[in-house]
């Protein structure tokens, strides 16, 4: 089959850790990527540059970045004038939903991949969301990822007439950070390239103390493989 005839995937892209991971997954299971990202009001756009060059580095047919500014709703650190939690010990990140959280952020994004998806012709949309080495966010459960599946198949018109069935692929949601980073590095995954701190120094080095660096930086230890981040001070 030639590569334009390749069946497609949308994969939503922050330019992180877990969202290159998922990516390079999708490639290695053949699929043509179309690499989704967002201009949403974020502290930084550090993450969007970093997510073109990861679809420029896994060979995404697009990289399509959509603007909308969720800094008008507010209510997170990541979109308001709310001060970054640092240096919190991995038990205090299971107690309560951080101020990290960005509301309804993934259902907003999953829907605009939802709809690129349907005008494509592709049923898969991939997402590195994860349940276990996260920051407890909601919209990062398996029960949340299922119910969208459910209404994204009542919602569309492929789902209705049933030319598609829209999957949500979340082939990370059940593993370690320390098994994201080993599937990756066996994938050939650039981590180098990748950049997931909430916080980071204008010339783009990752602040070490945010949840986002921490659980990093523990995943890197526990796979045993050297971390290459560019961390503030090393």
């Amino acid at each position: 089959m030639s590569r334009s005839e390749g069946k497609r995937a949308v994969v939503l892209s922050s330019g992180g850790l877990d969202s290159t991971t998922a990516m390079a997954i999708a490639k290695s299971e053949g699929y043509d990527i179309y690499s989704l990202s967002f201009r949403y009001g974020q502290r930084h756009g550090l993450e969007l540059k970093a997510a073109q060059q990861v679809a420029r580095k896994l060979d995404a047919r697009k990289h399509l970045v959509i603007d909308i500014d969720l800094a008008k709703i507010g209510g997170s650190a990541l979109t308001d004038d709310i001060d970054v939690p640092k240096a919190k010990t991995y038990k205090e990140m299971e107690k309560e939903i951080p101020v990290t959280y960005v509301p309804a952020r993934n259902t907003i994004f999953l829907s605009c991949a939802l709809a690129w998806a349907e005008v494509l012709g592709s049923s898969d949309i991939f997402i590195g969301v994860n349940a276990i080495d996260y920051s407890g966010y909601p919209d990062c459960r398996p029960e949340y990822v299922e119910a969208f599946e459910h209404m994204a198949n009542l919602a569309t018109k492929a789902g209705v007439e049933g030319k598609t069935k829209i999957r949500i692929r979340t082939p990370l949601i059940r593993m370690t950070k320390a098994q994201i980073i080993q599937r990756g590095i066996e994938l050939g995954v650039d981590y180098a390239i990748t950049l997931s701190c909430y916080d980071p120094s204008p010339d783009g080095k990752a602040c070490a103390q945010c949840d986002s660096c921490l659980l990093r930086k523990k995943g890197f230890k526990k796979a045993g493989v050297p971390d290459p981040t560019a961390y503030i001070g090393r």
